[in-house]
């Protein structure tokens, strides 16, 4: 009996350090707004069927708030407004598929959690005519401008193709270059890898990939500068998913394996 009471009376004192450590307005309600845009499948979106919001990071999010004794608000926000709502305080953190850039670190510390790299891909008809990377020199390259890749393409364009660089064409997102892509409006489409094997299990003979991630950044949960201890007790609740299985489970779950991480890292750096 005293054992069982020992146990309890531990399990307690871990969940009231992991909130003592929360920003005062969560610790003081017990919820976490999280930003987030649901249309990054199959890291957030929603059930075409139920208008659900599922996805790997909504499952992930669950279990890290678990982790830190708190429930979670999920506040669905434009991606291009989500900095400027975390530093105003109108959310608590971000966690939709951010990129931690370095430009990023003066408005936000990033808990980092998985892997991502621009992949070319092309309809599946147009296959042979993009038996190496190479052979995208020279085409319309598609792309969100709201994320680093215009400038990752620029740079590979730079570098791998001379006298005849890609013609980037900026797009509203995934969801509408891949739209163009289609309609032929561009020959090559470029989206994170860690999404397009969801995006062709969906629409299978549609879409090929061509070619390797032209780079690798690394996605992250998004803090106030401020919150060092925060940043520290998300960290200690990622890594203790990471050995306990349930990121492995959740990365097998939404077929990101080939994205995972090995240990939570803040801005990029053990």
């Amino acid at each position: 009996m005293k054992i069982c009471l020992a146990m309890i009376l531990l399990g307690a004192s871990a969940v009231s350090s992991a909130a003592a450590t929360l920003p005062p307005a969560v610790a003081e309600s017990g919820v976490l707004r999280i930003a987030n845009t649901p249309n990054y499948p199959p890291l957030e979106f929603k059930d075409p069927a139920t208008n659900v919001l599922m996805g790997f990071d909504i499952d992930l999010g669950a279990a890290i708030a678990a982790k830190l004794g708190a429930e979670i608000s999920w506040e669905e926000t434009a991606f291009s407004a989500m900095l400027s709502a975390l530093e105003t305080g109108r959310v608590d953190m971000i966690m939709s598929g951010m990129s931690d850039l370095p430009d990023r670190h003066a408005s936000a510390t990033f808990v980092d959690y998985l892997r991502s790299g621009p992949q070319f891909f092309v309809r599946e008809e147009d296959a042979a005519t993009f038996s190496t990377v190479a052979d995208v020199c020279g085409k319309r390259v598609g792309a969100s401008r709201r994320t680093s890749y215009p400038a990752e393409i620029d740079k590979w364009s730079t570098e791998n193709c001379g006298d005849n660089p890609v013609e980037f064409v900026g797009t509203d997102g995934s969801a509408d270059a891949r739209s163009q892509l289609r309609q032929g409006r561009i020959d090559v489409a470029v989206q994170g890898n860690e999404t397009l094997p969801y995006v062709m299990d969906q629409d299978p003979g549609i879409y090929h990939p061509v070619g390797e991630p032209i780079s690798y950044q690394l996605i992250g949960m998004a803090f106030p500068v401020d919150q060092s201890d925060f940043h520290a007790d998300v960290v200690d609740a990622l890594d203790g998913l990471i050995a306990d299985g349930t990121y492995g489970d959740l990365l097998e779950k939404w077929n990101l394996v080939g994205s995972g991480v090995e240990k939570a890292t803040i801005n990029g750096v053990d």
